[in-house]
């Protein structure tokens, strides 16, 4: 396993002993109009989030960082590194685990474990001129802990068997993997990579339940539009085009 030096060209390095967020780092980076993509990791989260407003539970141990792009980008741009992210989380999960395990992408940002949640990925920024001025990429990973008290199913890396890492070296083997699906998605597009998560998608065929803000919809998990949200049949036919909400599956359900 690499060190954390070897860090794809082009990125720095900030280890943290302790921080409220990775992610709230990055936003004190961009006010200080750091210009340097950062991977910003720390030992500690003493007020770790997730999607919204959740709170991210941050024991020693895991791998809690935060991706800070100081380039600006447009909101389906920003979206579609999301699927990048997941991708780079996917890929990094799937080396550690090795072959005894099922690893795939929950819509729209969770990779699980043999069905159970192992990580999560949240995005957040600032608009300035009608783009986002900066984007930090906040990921969180299971490597030795995972909570009990949760919706769904989770897990850790160690508890499936993977053998125990550091946070710095499976941070290093993320940003690897991380920066081949960026330049990729930088050079060809996101059908290429959108096709690839497709290949990895959990339930994509299978029923699903999508609980949205006020309402909740049943039917099959028909497939990922081209702008990366979720298509959902119902019994009646009809397909509903979901851009952010919770997806479970009936057994979790």
């Amino acid at each position: 396993m690499g060190l954390v030096n070897e860090l794809p060209k082009g990125y720095q390095l900030t280890h943290l002993a302790e921080v409220d967020s990775t992610n709230e780092e990055a936003r004190r980076m961009a006010a200080q109009h750091e210009t340097v993509p950062t991977w910003i990791i720390a030992d500690r989260q003493t007020a770790g989030r997730g999607r919204r407003g959740r709170v991210w539970d941050s024991p020693t141990g895991n791998l809690m960082t935060t991706l800070y792009l100081p380039q600006a980008f447009d909101a389906v741009k920003a979206g579609q590194i999301a699927f990048v992210a997941g991708l780079a989380l996917e890929s990094t999960v799937s080396e550690l685990v090795g072959q005894g395990a099922v690893v795939s992408l929950k819509w729209p940002n969770d990779v699980l474990v043999n069905g159970k949640k192992a990580s999560g990925i949240l995005l957040e920024s600032a608009m300035r001129d009608h783009k986002l001025d900066w984007l930090a990429v906040g990921l969180g990973l299971n490597l030795v802990h995972h909570p009990e008290d949760t919706p769904y199913p989770a897990t850790d890396l160690q508890a499936e068997g993977a053998a125990q890492i550091s946070n710095l070296q499976a941070l290093s083997l993320l940003a690897t993997t991380f920066d081949g699906f960026f330049q990729q998605w930088q050079s060809g597009g996101f059908e290429p990579i959108l096709r690839a998560w497709r290949q990895v998608a959990h339930g994509l065929g299978g029923p699903i339940v999508a609980r949205l803000e006020n309402h909740q919809i049943e039917g099959i998990f028909h497939d990922i539009d081209a702008k990366g949200a979720l298509l959902l049949k119902d019994a009646a036919g009809d397909t509903h085009t979901i851009d952010a909400g919770d997806i479970f599956f009936p057994d979790a359900a």
